[in-house]
């Protein structure tokens, strides 16, 4: 098992595929973006997450990656794309049923085939359907799930010490996924089926949801009485079996925001509480910009700073972002001049992105949205004279 195909260069695939690469492996990394696989095969990265681009770097100068745009031969493919959701709430599984159909024009027998995208319970089956209709002449092909366990701004040093969970559809699946990953994982390996490994991991993300939302919900009842929710939350958990977690203005990601609805879509009628959830976490972003709103009443002409788009503190990740979907809709709403500072990304369409230097100078209205180390730094005495909406406990 020397060579890997890797299909999906984002988040996920491109840190595992350059990792695999160090690790002496011959890679091949696939990406259906042309600019992405020619930027890698520079040595060059794509997205932001720390150390990586000296990985990538290092993993295409000692010929171990390659980065193509079309499934090569291997002995082990890793489907690493995305598994976003529709507008409905159902999953939007077709990345990861396309990269199926792709590897069943070079897989071969005795491959392994491994889902790494986080997925709807019976995904694992699905894609072994399209690959074994579309090669009936293969008899002994593999399949598992393992999904990803990684927190950005971590993943390199994840990738190798987090437990993983191993589910194979059957038993010498799972035996020969676990003789791989046992290579470069140090944390345990974790045996399973494949529909326990993708409920397992669903779950995990579907808890904080739940308890995320407990604490929005806690934000806003706070608000209505007048009371300190970080004073309250932080007296709440010294009891030593509650822990709840931080408030914010809202959920994003591609996990934790989308993950509760697979598990709705596999069963809607038994999950109320999560749906719940997902509610109160998909509503807090119109909280948000209704308390701006009332505060810019104050001004004739209000400028309104939001600190931080991406989803989560001190990475560029946009995706499901409730900072972003706030930004974006002050500025259609025209109830002042919005500006905003991001210094995670250099650009983002229709959205007026500043230094934070030049932001603080300008906005009348400072609202926190992601809690930036840039912003955890800002000397109280720049916050003087400004209203400060602190959604996400910045300073705090």
């Amino acid at each position: 098992m020397e060579k890997i195909c890797v299909l999906g260069l984002g988040y996920v695939g491109l840190p595992t595929a350059s990792l695999l690469a160090t690790k002496g492996y011959s890679v091949s990394g696939i990406d259906v973006k042309k600019e992405v696989v020619e930027q890698i095969n520079q040595g060059k990265v794509h997205i932001v997450e720390p150390d990586l681009d000296v990985m990538v770097k290092s993993a295409v100068q000692s010929g171990n990656l390659k980065a193509y745009t079309e499934p090569q031969p291997a002995d082990i493919f890793i489907i690493a794309t995305p598994t976003p959701f529709k507008d409905d709430n159902q999953p939007d599984l077709q990345y990861v049923f396309s990269a199926a159909k792709a590897i069943s024009k070079v897989v071969k027998d005795g491959d392994l085939i491994i889902l790494e995208s986080t997925s709807p319970v019976g995904t694992t089956e699905q894609v072994q359907k399209i690959i074994v209709t579309e090669c009936p002449q293969l008899s002994n092909l593999h399949f598992c799930h393992c999904p990803e366990r990684v927190l950005p701004g971590r993943v390199l040093h994840e990738l190798i010490d987090n437990d993983r969970v191993i589910g194979g559809i059957d038993e010498q699946s799972t035996e020969k996924a676990m003789e791989f990953y046992q290579h470069f994982v140090r944390g345990e390996l974790l045996e399973t089926n494949a529909r326990t490994a993708e409920l397992a991991k669903l779950v995990e993300n579907t808890s904080r949801d739940v308890n995320i939302a407990f604490a929005n919900e806690l934000s806003i009842v706070c608000d209505q009485l007048g009371i300190d929710v970080w004073e309250l939350i932080a007296l709440a958990n010294r009891h030593p079996r509650v822990n709840i977690l931080r408030p914010g203005p809202g959920v994003g990601g591609h996990c934790i925001a989308v993950d509760p609805w697979f598990i709705v879509s596999s069963a809607p009628d038994a999950t109320q509480l999560v749906q719940t959830a997902r509610k109160i976490n998909d509503s807090k972003p119109n909280w948000v910009v209704d308390r701006i709103t009332d505060k810019a009443k104050r001004f004739k002409d209000p400028v309104i700073g939001c600190l931080g788009l991406a989803y989560k503190p001190d990475i560029d990740d946009l995706r499901e972002s409730p900072a972003l979907s706030i930004a974006r809709r002050l500025t259609a709403m025209k109830i002042g001049k919005v500006i905003v500072c991001e210094p995670n990304v250099t650009a983002v369409d229709g959205l007026d992105l500043l230094p934070l230097d030049t932001l603080l100078d300008k906005a009348d209205i400072l609202v926190a949205l992601v809690g930036h180390r840039q912003f955890k730094r800002i000397p109280m005495g720049r916050l003087e004279e400004k209203i400060v909406l602190d959604t996400c406990g910045v300073w705090r």
